[in-house]
């Protein structure tokens, strides 16, 4: 394992008016509250990744009130290290403060070679998620997520194992990812008729990916489950990141596997462009006002954002500020997104 360990940090207490600020929503018919916005683990800590400045974000989002982190067992690279590295930041950071936090991870995708390390058998979803707790050092995890739908395996056997992981206490919660709104609704009674409540559905969802809207959020409200949006800013495309060019620090540049520069192409800029205009209208900036626009729906109960620096975690939390838009700034931005 790779160690980035460039400087060492004073130990760890976190800040005593860490939840005077942080705004929260109740996942869908649940107990728990979540923060609206939550951490992704997807970037930004493997293993090639300073460890001391993936320490400095956990902080600071903890001390924010920022109680949810969200992990997968694939995040990486290479795989399994979001989670190794999570696992040492708990211990030396977070272990004292266990049950502040909600801790989620994930399988069904490519994890390990052979027939049995992806997609949604039981026996890999058992399998990795066993792996995932020794990773972390954790007896459970608060969510655990089928991360997609396997399509040659029956949905009884990928959505029946979730109800045993929650009956063999390895996770307190299940929930499951971009899964269409049919399969949401069949899985939501597989479980119920178990006995266990779907609990979440993380879907990727932004202004410019907004399958959800056709149909599958109207699900989640009738099952009275949460929803947790990933990629809101569209991997970085919509913040200022990309209006002059391509940075050499971007994703873009330094990472083609989620972004490729083709991507990003004069319309895309001329949308982003646009939309900046309004956000600095509204006193924000691009990517705040990208997240507001997903929190102006009250079935979202929390925004999934992933940053390399504290500072973008700073400013991805002061889109709570403003997350109201009028009836002109709604028909504009959708004009805008039309064409």
């Amino acid at each position: 394992m790779k160690i980035n360990d460039t400087r060492s940090l004073p130990s760890y207490t976190a800040d005593g008016h860490r939840y005077d600020h942080m705004k929260y929503r109740r996942c869908g018919r649940s107990g728990i509250m979540l923060p609206m916005i939550s951490l992704g683990l997807w970037h930004n800590f493997g293993h090639d990744d300073s460890f001391s400045n993936g320490r400095m974000i956990l902080r600071t989002a903890f001390d924010r009130g920022i109680t949810h982190f969200d992990l997968a067992n694939n995040y990486g690279p290479p795989y399994g290290a979001a989670e190794e590295n999570f696992g040492r930041i708990f211990r030396k950071d977070f272990q004292v403060y266990r049950d502040e936090l909600i801790i989620s991870t994930k399988a069904g995708w490519d994890m390990w070679p052979g027939p049995y390390g992806n997609l949604g058998s039981r026996k890999y979803l058992i399998a990795s998620l066993d792996q995932s707790l020794r990773r972390m050092g954790l007896d459970y995890v608060d969510i655990f997520y089928s991360h997609r739908r396997d399509p040659d395996t029956p949905l009884e056997e990928t959505i029946g194992t979730l109800h045993d992981i929650v009956q063999q206490g390895k996770a307190l919660y299940v929930g499951i990812s971009q899964y269409s709104a049919e399969d949401t609704a069949r899985a939501a009674k597989i479980l119920a008729d178990l006995g266990t409540k779907l609990f979440i559905h993380q879907p990727r969802y932004s202004m410019f990916d907004r399958w959800v809207e056709d149909g599958l959020l109207d699900e989640l409200e009738n099952q009275g489950t949460g929803a947790i949006a990933f990629s809101p800013l569209e991997q970085g495309v919509l913040t200022s990141k990309y209006l002059d060019g391509f940075p050499e620090d971007s994703r873009a540049i330094r990472d083609g596997r989620y972004l490729q520069t083709d991507q990003i192409t004069s319309e895309v800029i001329e949308k982003v462009k646009k939309l900046n205009a309004i956000a600095q209208q509204r006193d924000q900036t691009m990517a705040q006002m990208a997240i507001a626009w997903l929190l102006k729906d009250e079935r979202i109960t929390s925004v999934l954002v992933g940053v390399s620096r504290t500072e973008q975690l700073l400013d991805n939390i002061a889109a709570l500020d403003n997350i109201r838009f009028t009836v002109e700034e709604r028909k504009e931005i959708e004009s805008i997104l039309a064409n």
